[in-house]
């Protein structure tokens, strides 16, 4: 609410004001709620922001802040406790000044989920689907298709799927910790991937994907991923060198005379900028280019405070991501 009253400070100019200062915030409203993630929701009737920050103080009292493109309209929240009030501030920012506020209160669930049951480790069970073959004919025939894992890192696994018939309004993936404690992560109707991070090195975990309409199971696929052994993959270096890398499939072409076209297009995937759009003190938002060709998947590493290394996968569509 602050741009306006600015805006009446320069009558003058009131064309130059107009277009940042009508940039509006709509209705901020929560989605879904487990007990450890809410997925909340917002529209923006009028102009558009740049980016948005999501604010609020965790189980311990500590400010937490989550940068959010500009072109997302929703964003689910990990790591909450169970049976917790929390009060979400979301801001609109336009060339990083706050120009639209909301905000809501939210309590989490119970530690265990009411709505769903907690993934089961009995393969017997993997098979039962009471309910699918009438809520599948009462909820218009949505069915998934395959769950396959796209990538695999010693803390995080990236896991797509496809939708075989009809569509659902949300996707729900639940799995035990490494402390054998019930996650469940809400994800948006729309999305075919999600990347699971905060996961054990050299685990076997098992992910339960369950499609919803409502707030119904009408279906669900399983998988069984181990993470990755960080002894088995080369360590994040500060150095450059490794940038020759991508002078070895101009060599690997020559290797194949004969398919000079079919290799080109896959061979001349470059990167472009990498640039920090975002810094709060818990996360980081960086955004990347790639001005030529294509990438089925990237994998960003760094070496957090304790010096461990950590590798974060992102899909090959995104151009973005928040290292939280």
């Amino acid at each position: 609410t602050e741009a306006p009253t600015a805006e009446a400070h320069n009558p003058e100019h009131p064309q130059t004001e107009v277009p940042s200062a009508r940039a509006a915030l709509g209705e901020l409203k929560v989605s879904s709620v487990t007990p450890n993630s809410v997925q909340l929701l917002w529209s923006v009737p009028e102009g558009s922001f740049d980016s948005f920050m999501l604010q609020y103080w965790d189980a311990q009292g500590q400010p937490q802040a989550l940068p959010i493109d500009g072109g997302s309209h929703s964003v689910t929240v990990p790591g909450l406790s169970p049976s917790h009030r929390y009060r979400f501030h979301l801001y609109g920012l336009q060339s990083g000044k706050r120009i639209d506020h909301l905000s809501t209160d939210v309590v989490t669930d119970a530690a265990v989920p009411e709505q769903l049951p907690l993934p089961s480790e009995d393969p017997q069970h993997e098979d039962q689907k009471p309910e699918q073959p009438q809520t599948e004919a009462d909820q218009g025939q949505a069915a998934l298709g395959k769950l396959r894992v796209s990538s695999v890192t010693p803390n995080s696994v990236q896991l797509q799927w496809n939708v075989s018939k009809g569509s659902f309004d949300s996707f729900m993936l639940q799995y035990r910790d490494a402390q054998g404690q019930p996650e469940a992560l809400p994800i948006d109707g729309g999305s075919r991937s999600v990347t699971v991070p905060g996961l054990s090195p050299s685990r076997r975990y098992r992910f339960h994907l369950y499609g919803l309409r409502g707030k119904k199971r009408t279906d669900r696929i399983s998988t069984d991923v181990v993470t990755a052994n960080p002894d088995d993959l080369p360590s994040p270096s500060m150095d450059t060198p490794t940038e020759a890398s991508r002078t070895e499939a101009p060599t690997a072409e020559a290797h194949n005379p004969e398919h000079p076209q079919t290799e080109v297009p896959s061979a001349r995937a470059a990167l472009g900028e990498l640039k920090v759009s975002s810094v709060t003190p818990n996360s980081v938002q960086l955004q990347w280019s790639v001005p030529e060709g294509h990438f089925d998947s990237f994998t960003l590493q760094y070496r957090d405070a304790q010096g461990q290394p950590q590798a974060l996968a992102v899909d090959g569509e995104s151009h973005s991501v928040t290292v939280p």
